[in-house]
């Protein structure tokens, strides 16, 4: 891992955030002439300079729209923005007019594989393909520019893919790559290996982080021993360590240093009765008591208070969730047409089946946490957005993003607030907050065209005319025609 990787990831909760970022070399940015030949199909848009104008800006900083501007863009920066900046002889212009600008989404639970089919109903082991050809072009169709996979079931597949991304032979996101799943005892899928105790957990971090692992995730079983082994062991080198968590509780996760935690409270089981240290409680029964909580009630506002105050970042992945609420997924025809025959099936038969069930805890728990994430943020902690395409595989990379963002605006933040979390909120968070993630002079242009007006309607988001990565821009219609078809067993 280069070392400015290692001191991005040290600024993640450094007071002086800039003066430490002002330290971190920036990775060269992919022109059109250093792309293949296969990702310059998808380009709609050359590096260069580059005028968009009378367009409204959404800048991601929370500020409130601005209307009728002038975006500059040179090669791979942006280097002018506002009302009255004159466009130089010789740029290419694209009229803004009826359309918004927004940065590029960062997606920060966004994984690149996806659940397949069971070929034998009967069996128990789950299995969570790469969809290594089709997610990065669905992620960067859908406005995507960055993510972090937190969480690998083929790693090396995600450290090659990022290095095909970075190298331009392939069209994708940015890639913040996490190690293989730090798991314990119980894993319900033979992809994920089982720690054996803290000196294993000691010597997976050691080996994923030379091998170029930016972060880490610690799993539904994994002991108190071995996260905290393994958040030392990162933390000594300035990795983050997150966590979907079950055996070990919200608070006593964030006690042994834990940086974010993903999901939010709808995973928490610190409040099951009965609950076991470094046991994981039947989730069956975690989900009922949960789903009879109060936002109100003193033990959920206490975790959040603490959550804060220990500086720990809580991941939103609403749209995975949503899918288990019965009936209220929208279905979504963009979905359906990107899964293979096979996949689209038995997705729709889950899906029947999850509207067909009687008093589901699910309506109840989906609105606590969406209460809960508001009140985190309002209590001032750090919400960061994702999409989760896993579930029963409703959530699609790109779609699902877009969705996540609708779904903060359903939660009670505006549409402002809710670009801010899915864009500066996760830039920030991996120590690029100083390249990417807001609309401003200097920074890197990785933007986003959408036609309409996602203050006033988010769905808006869903509009995407063209996607600029690094300055130069793809065509979201060429790249979901490429990858249409394809989700599922790979």
């Amino acid at each position: 891992m280069s070392s400015s990787v290692r001191l991005r990831a040290a600024c993640f909760r450094a007071p002086a955030i800039v003066a430490c970022l002002l330290c971190c070399a920036a990775p060269a940015a992919a022109t059109v002439s250093t792309l293949s030949r296969a990702t310059q199909a998808f380009v709609s848009v050359p590096a260069g300079d580059i005028a968009i104008e009378h367009v409204r800006v959404i800048d991601g900083t929370g500020a409130a729209p601005r209307e009728n501007q002038t975006v500059l863009l040179h090669d791979d920066r942006i280097v002018a923005l506002g009302a009255h900046v004159e466009t130089p002889k010789g740029t290419k212009v694209i009229d803004g007019r009826g359309m918004s600008l927004i940065p590029g989404l960062v997606g920060m639970h966004d994984h690149m594989f996806y659940p397949a089919p069971k070929v034998n109903p009967a069996a128990k082991d789950a299995l969570y393909p790469e969809q290594g050809s089709s997610f990065p072009k669905f992620y960067l169709a859908g406005g995507v520019t960055t993510i972090r996979t937190t969480g690998s079931t083929e790693p090396y597949t995600d450290l090659e893919l990022k290095k095909a991304i970075d190298a331009g032979l392939i069209p994708g996101p940015k890639m913040h790559t996490t190690g293989p799943y730090l798991e314990g005892k119980g894993s319900f899928t033979s992809q994920m290996h089982e720690l054996t105790g803290a000196d294993d957990a000691r010597a997976t971090v050691e080996y994923w982080m030379d091998e170029g692992a930016t972060s880490f995730k610690a799993y539904m079983h994994i002991t108190r021993a071995e996260l905290s082994a393994a958040i030392a062991v990162a933390h000594a080198r300035h990795i983050i360590v997150t966590g979907h968590l079950c055996s070990i509780g919200f608070t006593e996760a964030a006690d042994l240093g834990i940086d974010d935690l993903e999901h939010g409270l709808v995973v928490d089981t610190e409040f099951t009765p009965g609950k076991q240290p470094d046991v994981c409680p039947d989730t069956r029964k975690a989900t009922a008591n949960l789903a009879k909580m109060r936002i109100g009630d003193t033990r959920i506002q206490a975790l959040i208070r603490h959550l804060v105050d220990r500086h720990v970042a809580v991941t939103s992945t609403l749209p995975v969730f949503e899918t288990f609420v019965p009936g209220r997924a929208p279905v979504d025809t963009r979905v359906l047409d990107a899964m293979l025959p096979q996949t689209r099936v038995e997705y729709l038969k889950t899906r029947e089946r999850i509207a067909a069930q009687k008093d589901s805890p699910w309506p109840a728990l989906f609105a606590l946490e969406m209460q809960f994430e508001r009140a985190f943020v309002k209590a001032g902690g750090t919400l960061l957005a994702g999409l989760d395409p896993t579930g029963f595989g409703g959530v699609i990379a790109g779609y699902g993003d877009q969705r996540e963002v609708e779904l903060l605006v359903e939660a009670g933040f505006t549409p402002v607030e809710a670009i801010r979390i899915a864009t500066l909120n996760g830039a920030r968070y991996l120590g690029e907050g100083d390249r990417i993630g807001s609309i401003e002079p200097g920074k890197v242009a990785d933007l986003v065209l959408v036609n309409g007006n996602p203050a006033a309607d988010i769905k808006a988001i869903e509009n995407v005319v063209t996607v600029f990565k690094d300055g130069v821009g793809y065509d979201p219609a060429r790249l979901v025609k490429a990858a249409n078809g394809t989700v599922g067993v790979r």
